[in-house]
């Protein structure tokens, strides 16, 4: 169901100007111990440990809009090795114990198994401090912007580690770069503090509810420092990127992306902050299609009544679109003016006659296509359709 959804929602949304995918969790408090998953962990709606579920998502964005096209619950260790309580909750023999980065991988591997493009990956710090989860993004394809800890180590601009030692012909090569006590990694938070005042600029990436939101940001080519053991390689140059806001003692964010070099610090920045879609998703999920008020305790019905949410939440993001690409044409025309010159030196693109887009908000809601009943008819740009009906 949530490949018809995508199916339908995705061609209505503006990726002409890149498009991502936005990687994160969300918690449902529980009482008792029978709903499938239910486990005494991090729960972000309440920012604290406590009994709840956890679903980990995966969701296509544009700078118009957000859609969920993956949903999967999170299964702890107590749950995924306890058979019982597997059976009685009806949980698939296929399904194991899987950590969230891991989750989140397997349904990007399976949407780029369906056809879909390789975007830009979101995560927070939650997901982007796993070095195994980031090396398997760059191993797919997949560029990301994920963020970090402030503990985490990296080889600065104007440091390099030393070559690995010369082969001796006994055992295996080394591949360690070294280091010494004048060539040393830094802590991304002791690297910022380090740097001029100069190195930081103010930037706005949105408007926010009451003002443009704007922050102090920096960014930087910097190599991951790995430890002094294992696989403790010279990791190739991708972006620092930190935000220090004004007034702060010390910055509050930080991001690492392997974004092209060529890439301007604004995209940076924007591509950062898109992430709050994800949050604006879960709250509308919740709060307008009761995706927290199911009181089933089985995998299937949990994942059921979640892509049925998703699915109404679908309609509304479309017509969302749809009215926001009516509104930015809309302000196209006004800024050009009513009046057909013959002096012009390029005649617009618009005829003078009155355009299809001047229509009202409540004309473009009413004209919004029905999804049609048969499974057969109608494409989506981003994922390849399967040979069976779903």
């Amino acid at each position: 169901m949530l490949q018809r959804v995508a199916q339908w929602v995705v061609p209505r949304m503006d990726l002409s100007r890149g498009g991502f995918w936005i990687i994160d969790d969300t918690g449902f408090p529980k009482q008792g111990t029978h709903s499938v998953g239910v486990a005494r962990q991090y729960c972000g709606m309440l920012g604290k440990q406590d009994n709840c579920q956890v679903a980990v998502s995966v969701s296509l964005a544009c700078e118009d809009g957000s859609l969920p096209v993956s949903w999967r619950l999170y299964l702890p260790h107590e749950w995924a090795d306890d058979q019982a309580r597997r059976q009685k909750a009806g949980v698939p023999a296929e399904v194991e114990f899987a950590t969230k980065p891991q989750i989140a991988l397997q349904e990007l591997e399976a949407l780029l198994a369906e056809g879909a493009p390789r975007h830009c990956v979101l995560a927070d710090a939650g997901y982007g401090v796993d070095t195994a989860f980031r090396q398997r993004l760059t191993e797919l394809g997949l560029p990301y912007m994920a963020g970090i800890t402030s503990v985490l180590s990296v080889w600065p601009p104007d440091v390099e580690p030393l070559p690995p030692k010369r082969y001796s012909g006994m055992g295996r090569p080394p591949v360690m770069p070294r280091r010494t006590s004048m060539r040393q990694p830094k802590s991304v938070k002791a690297l910022a503090q380090s740097l001029p005042a100069t190195a930081f600029q103010a930037i706005s990436w949105r408007e926010g509810t009451n003002e443009t939101l704007s922050s102090r940001f920096a960014a930087m080519r910097v190599r991951r420092a790995g430890g002094n053991s294992g696989r403790a390689r010279l990791q190739p140059q991708e972006w620092l990127l930190i935000e220090w806001p004004a007034g702060q003692d010390e910055p509050t964010k930080y991001w690492l992306s392997t974004l092209p070099e060529g890439t301007a610090i604004n995209d940076l920045v924007d591509a950062a902050h898109l992430r709050w879609r994800i949050e604006r998703d879960y709250q509308d999920l919740k709060q307008e299609f009761g995706l927290g008020h199911y009181e089933g305790r089985g995998w299937r019905g949990f994942h059921h009544h979640a892509s049925l949410c998703i699915a109404a939440y679908g309609f509304l993001m479309a017509q969302r679109l749809i009215v926001g690409i009516s509104a930015r044409r809309q302000k196209k025309l006004r800024r050009t003016p009513s009046a057909c010159p013959s002096q012009r030196l390029h005649p617009p693109r618009q005829s003078c006659a009155p355009s299809a887009t001047s229509r009202t908000r409540d004309s473009v809601a009413a004209s919004l296509p029905e999804l049609p009943s048969d499974r057969t008819n109608g494409t989506m740009s981003v994922l390849r359709k399967r040979s069976k009906s779903i």
